[in-house]
């Protein structure tokens, strides 16, 4: 099982977005990347860092994956323990939904912004704000 972890970011809020990813198998860094997805939301980028790395994820042919995000909103919403609200995410959650069900096994856990730094710093980089 591989895990991934995310993180958006957003300069205002709405705002300049970025995301940040990072795929590890055991403790070999398989994959890391940041993105800036232009003027956005905070929950919009948070989405689009989980639906970026499960992509990568799968074209890695991994089918295992542990997620982890400081975003409580995005993991309770895709555990299905809080609607999903916002019209201009529920067509990213429809699609995170869709490309989850492509894996074998999927988790996804809510951890603290301290353990999730390094996807923060990716995701600050992608929205332009430099630590």
């Amino acid at each position: 099982m591989i895990n991934v972890y995310i993180d958006g970011s957003s300069v205002g809020n709405p705002g300049k977005v970025g995301i940040g990813y990072l795929i590890y198998d055991d403790d070999k860094l398989l994959k890391k990347d940041s993105v800036y997805l232009g003027v956005q939301t905070n929950n919009f980028a948070e989405y689009m860092a989980l639906i970026f790395a499960l992509t990568e994820s799968l074209s890695l042919g991994k089918l295992d994956v542990n997620v982890f995000s400081d975003s409580q909103l995005l993991c309770e919403q895709i555990k299905g323990n809080y609607k999903v609200k916002n019209n201009n995410i529920f067509p990213l959650f429809v699609l995170a939904k869709k490309i989850i069900s492509k894996f074998d096994k999927f988790q996804i856990s809510h951890i603290d912004r301290e353990k999730n730094q390094e996807a923060d710093a990716l995701a600050r980089k992608g929205s332009g704000f430099l630590i």
